[in-house]
């Protein structure tokens, strides 16, 4: 007797507001992924920002707008995946709490929290994805971002998966896990302060002597690439998607 095959996971991709309009390429590396894993994406056109801004500077009431927005739009998938550890730790770790006094739309937000995760770490722990066949010739050093690793548990999974990148080399930075001084509207806030630490990352990224930064979150990569690229440095600026689905272009903040 034949046996139906199983049901493709249907996955919407939260795009995030930094690569909608700033590094489209990382959605669309993100789609390449998904779908290579075996999953129909889709690409909700009602979502909207994840509400972190608003939520970090303690304007509940337009985070609590902006996240009932987003339950509506992608809780009728069975995965929701985000090219951010940021954005996806907002959904998953934080939702529910701006609904704590009201039952129905928290029950809804944990609904979502539950099958919401980051992208990388969803095709290596949810998805069993071992190698993309990716290929990028270079030594590369990654950088660990907070909300990622600190909220949701990143940090091997990317590397698990680079370690398979035909012609790729990991180096390893000293304190890969500390911050780069981005930390969303902190470093609008504490310029000063932001620009100290993010001073002492670009110090540590040069000392390994890579070609090229990686991570899994664009506003940490943004802010350390501008950072590189006023200091002078060669070090190219790339997310961990791009890398993984192959994606040729330029490097960010670098011309066409």
């Amino acid at each position: 007797m034949s046996t139906a095959p199983a049901r493709r996971p249907r996955v919407a991709l939260f795009v995030t507001c930094l690569v909608d309009l700033f590094r489209p390429s990382v959605g669309f590396a993100a789609v390449k992924l998904l779908e290579d894993a075996g999953c129909d994406v889709d690409v909700p056109a009602a979502q909207t920002c994840c509400g972190q801004p608003a939520f970090n500077s303690g304007d509940r009431a337009d985070a609590r707008a902006l996240a009932e927005g987003v339950i509506k739009a992608f809780e009728g998938y069975d995965y929701v995946v985000a090219p951010s550890g940021s954005c996806g730790g907002m959904i998953k770790m934080h939702y529910a709490e701006l609904f704590a006094d009201v039952p129905a739309w928290k029950a809804r937000a944990e609904a979502l929290s539950a099958k919401t995760f980051e992208l990388v770490s969803f095709l290596a722990d949810v998805l069993g994805v071992e190698t993309t066949g990716a290929r990028f010739e270079g030594t590369v050093t990654y950088h660990d971002s907070c909300s990622g690793l600190r909220e949701l548990g990143i940090r091997e999974q990317p590397r698990r998966l680079l370690a398979h990148v035909d012609g790729l080399t990991v180096k390893e930075m000293q304190d890969s896990d500390v911050c780069c001084g981005f930390g969303g509207t902190f470093c609008v806030k504490y310029p000063d302060i932001s620009n100290h630490i993010v001073e002492k990352k670009v110090a540590t990224i040069a000392a390994t002597g890579a070609g090229t930064l990686v991570a899994g979150d664009l506003g940490c990569l943004m802010n350390m690439a501008g950072k590189l690229k006023r200091a002078g440095s060669p070090v190219e600026a790339r997310h961990v998607a791009e890398i993984l689905a192959g994606a040729k272009g330029p490097a960010i903040g670098e011309g066409r």
